[in-house]
C-alpha cells in the first residue's frame, strides 16, 4: 500500500507561480504584440479595425490604454494558472480518497492516516485556491468593464466628431455607396465593437474571457498548460485493426478529434458573417422606418394613410424574416454540430484512461486530473470553433462602422464651393456655377457684390434652384463651383433653413442655438422672445420639451429671427424663413432685423412678393440656367397689421 504524496511541492508553488506568470505574461504580450500587428496589416478587417479605432492605442492616452491591457493579461494568465493548481488539487483530493480506502480495506492505520491528511490539506489549498480566484474574477470584471467604458466613450466622440466634420453627417448623402442609419452604427455597434464579445453590446457582468481578444488568450494559455498535463498523464493504447500501439494515445486521439471537429464547424458556419451583417442592416431599415413614422405621425394621420404606411412597413420587414430564416437554419447546423461533438467528447477520456487505471497504472485522482486536462484541452480548441458566431457579429460591426468612416471621408472629399473671408464685411459670389448631380447646369456663372447692409431677395418659379443656390452657398451642395467671400468668424455669417432646427434640451438652449447653452443671460433671452411675438414663451426657459413638436411652425420660425437678432450674424442667409407666418409677423420680423441689425447683409429665398419690399436687390432665377440681378424696384409698403 502507497502512502499520499501530494503532486505539488504546495510551499514552494507561490514562487514556482509567480515564476510562471512573469514568463508566461511576456510571452503572452509578445506574441499577442506581433499578431495583433500581423492581423492590422494582413487582414481586411484588422485594416478596418486600425482605421477605425487605431489612434486609441497610439495616441495622448495609449500609455494608459496598454497599461490596462496589460493588467488584464495578467489576471487572464493568472485565472490560467489557477486552473492549473486547482486541478493538482483535485488530483490530491481524489488521491487521498483512494488511498484511505486502501488503508480501509487493508486494515493499515498509518495508509489511511496519511491519506486523512492529503484530503485535509487538499480541502485547505482549495480553500486559498478558491478565494484567489474569486478576487482575481471580480478585479478582471472591474477593469474589463471601465476599459470598455472608456474605449466607447472615446471612439463615440471620435465617431460623432468624424460625422460632424466638414458636414459629412449631410455630404455624404451625394456619394456612390450610400450608408444607413449612421445614428445606429455611432450608438449600437460602437457598443459592440468595444465590449469585443461578438454581435452583442457590452452588459456589466461581463469579463476577459467574453471578449474575443482575451478569450482566445486564455483557450491558447490554457491548451499549452494542460497539454503538459495531459502529456505527462497520457500512456499508450493499443490501436485495432491495424494493431499498432500509439504512445501518448490519449493526447493524440485528442488533439486530432477536436481539430477534426472544429475543421468542420467552421465549415458549417462561414456563411454566419454576412448573414448576421445583413440582419443588422435590414432591422435598422426597418427601425428607421418606424422612427420616421412616429416623427411624421401627424401628416400620416391627415393623409389617412395607415394603410400606405403598414404595407410599406410589411415591405421593409419581409427580408428581415426571410434573411434570419437563413439565419436561424445555419446556426442551427452550426450550434448543432458544436453541442453534439460536446456531448460525444464528454465520456472519452475515461474511455481511453480506464483500462490504465483498471492495471492499476494510475490513481483515480490522475485518471480524473487527465479527464479535466482533456477537458480544457478541448475547451481551449473548441472556443475558436464556439466563437465563430461571435466573431462574425464583432466582424459585422466592424464593417458597419468602417463603411461609416469611408462614407465621411468620402463626403467630405466631395467638390464645394471655395469659401475665402471677407475683410471689409462684404458678401460677394465669383464665377458661382451650380448643377445638377447628373451635371446639367442649373445656375449659369453667378456674380454679385453685396456691400455691408446691403439685402438680396433670390426669386423665381419652384424649380429652377433657389434653395440649391443657398445649400451651394453653405458648402452642402457637392455640384457647385466657383468662389463665395463672406466674413467667416465665429457666427458672423448664419444660414437658416425653412424649418429651423429645434435641438433637445430645455428652451434655453432652443432659442441660444448655435450659441452654447447659458453664454446668453435669460434677459436677454426673455426680451428678445418678447421682440419676435414669442412673450407666451418668456418665463419657459428652463423647461425640458420636445420642443420641435411643442412649437408651431411659425413659433419655431420666430425663434430663428431671434436668433439672428441674439447672434448679430455679418450676414444672414435665409430660405423661406417666414412661409409659416401671416405678412404682418413677416413684416415685424423683417423690420426688426433692419432696424437692429443694419450692417448685417441679408440674402433671402422667397416665393412671396411681399418680402421684396425689405430688400434692396433682386435675383430672379429665370431656368435653363439663366438669371436676372437688378435693385428691386417700388417703394416699402405699408406694414400689415400683426
Amino acid at each position: 500500500m502507497e502512502m499520499f504524496t501530494p503532486t505539488l511541492d504546495w510551499g514552494d508553488e507561490f514562487w514556482a507561480s509567480l515564476r510562471w506568470l512573469v514568463q508566461a505574461w511576456t510571452i503572452a504580450a509578445i506574441a499577442t504584440f506581433v499578431i495583433c500587428v500581423l492581423i492590422a496589416k494582413y487582414t481586411t478587417w484588422g485594416r478596418q479595425f486600425w482605421r477605425i479605432t487605431g489612434d486609441y492605442f497610439t495616441g495622448a492616452e495609449s500609455v494608459r490604454v496598454w497599461l490596462w491591457l496589460g493588467a488584464i493579461l495578467l489576471l487572464v494568465l493568472l485565472g490560467v494558472r489557477l486552473q492549473v493548481l486547482l486541478s493538482f488539487q483535485s488530483n490530491d483530493m481524489l488521491t487521498s480518497f483512494q488511498v484511505v480506502a486502501s488503508g480501509v480495506g487493508g486494515g493499515n492505520e498509518e495508509v489511511k492516516n496519511s491519506g486523512a491528511q492529503g484530503f485535509w490539506m487538499s480541502i485547505g489549498i482549495f480553500c486559498i485556491l478558491a478565494a484567489i480566484y474569486i478576487a482575481r474574477l471580480l478585479l478582471d470584471m472591474f477593469l474589463v468593464q471601465r476599459f470598455c467604458l472608456a474605449w466607447r466613450a472615446w471612439l463615440t466622440d471620435r465617431m460623432t466628431g468624424d460625422w460632424l466634420d466638414g458636414k459629412a453627417y449631410y455630404r455624404a448623402r451625394f456619394i456612390d455607396d450610400k450608408i444607413d442609419n449612421p445614428d445606429q452604427r455611432i450608438q449600437n455597434d460602437i457598443d459592440i465593437f468595444t465590449a469585443g464579445n461578438g454581435p452583442l453590446p457590452n452588459v456589466p457582468y461581463y469579463y476577459s474571457q467574453n471578449t474575443l481578444l482575451f478569450g482566445a488568450i486564455d483557450a491558447i494559455a490554457s491548451m499549452i498548460s494542460f497539454t503538459a498535463i495531459l502529456w505527462n498523464l497520457s500512456g499508450p493504447m493499443m490501436l485495432p485493426i491495424i494493431n499498432y500501439e500509439l504512445p501518448r494515445a490519449m493526447f493524440w486521439i485528442g488533439i486530432v478529434f477536436v481539430l477534426v471537429v472544429s475543421a468542420v464547424a467552421f465549415w458549417i458556419g462561414r456563411p454566419i458573417i454576412w448573414l448576421s451583417f445583413r440582419n443588422e442592416k435590414f432591422n435598422a431599415a426597418f427601425r428607421y422606418a418606424l422612427v420616421r413614422l412616429r416623427d411624421a405621425s401627424e401628416a400620416v394621420a391627415f393623409y389617412r394613410g395607415e394603410a400606405a404606411e403598414r404595407s410599406g412597413l410589411r415591405k421593409l420587414f419581409a427580408p428581415v424574416v426571410s434573411n434570419y430564416k437563413r439565419y436561424v437554419a445555419r446556426s442551427l447546423g452550426f450550434n448543432g454540430w458544436n453541442w453534439s461533438m460536446s456531448q460525444v467528447i464528454v465520456p472519452l477520456p475515461y474511455l481511453l484512461q480506464f483500462p490504465r487505471f483498471f492495471n492499476g497504472e494510475i490513481m483515480l485522482g490522475a485518471m480524473n486530473q487527465s479527464a479535466s486536462a482533456f477537458g480544457e484541452i478541448q475547451n481551449g480548441l473548441s472556443w475558436f470553433r464556439n466563437a465563430y458566431d461571435m466573431f462574425a457579429g464583432y466582424r459585422a460591426a466592424i464593417i458597419r462602422l468602417h463603411g461609416l468612416v469611408v462614407a465621411n471621408e468620402e463626403g467630405r472629399a466631395l467638390p464645394e464651393i471655395t469659401t475665402t473671408p471677407c475683410v471689409d464685411g462684404t458678401v460677394q459670389f465669383t464665377n458661382v456655377e451650380v448643377r445638377t448631380p447628373d451635371g446639367k447646369r442649373l445656375i449659369n456663372p453667378l456674380d454679385v457684390r453685396l456691400e455691408v447692409g446691403d439685402t438680396l431677395v433670390v426669386t423665381g418659379p419652384s424649380g429652377v434652384g433657389k434653395t440649391t443656390l443657398l445649400r451651394s452657398l453653405a458648402e452642402l451642395w457637392p455640384f457647385t463651383s466657383g468662389t463665395l467671400t463672406r466674413p467667416c468668424g465665429p457666427n458672423e455669417t448664419m444660414f437658416l433653413s425653412q424649418l429651423p432646427y429645434v435641438p433637445l434640451g430645455d428652451l434655453r438652449t432652443v432659442v441660444s442655438y448655435p450659441s452654447e447653452s447659458g453664454s446668453i443671460d435669460d434677459r436677454t433671452l426673455n426680451y428678445t422672445l418678447e421682440k419676435v411675438a414669442l412673450s407666451h414663451l418668456k418665463g419657459r426657459l428652463d423647461e425640458v420639451q420636445d420642443w420641435a413638436k411643442v412649437l408651431s411652425p411659425g413659433e419655431q420660425q420666430r425663434i430663428a429671427f431671434a436668433r439672428i437678432l441674439l447672434t448679430k450674424p455679418k450676414a444672414a442667409f435665409l430660405d423661406e424663413s417666414t412661409s409659416a407666418l401671416d405678412e404682418g409677423l413677416e413684416y415685424l420680423l423683417y423690420n426688426l432685423v433692419r432696424t437692429e441689425l443694419p450692417d448685417t447683409i441679408l440674402v433671402s429665398v422667397s416665393h412671396r412678393k411681399t418680402v421684396e419690399q425689405h430688400h434692396t436687390h433682386e435675383l430672379t432665377l429665370l431656368g435653363d440656367g439663366e438669371w436676372r440681378f437688378g435693385r428691386v424696384e417700388g417703394e416699402e409698403k405699408e406694414p400689415a397689421p400683426v
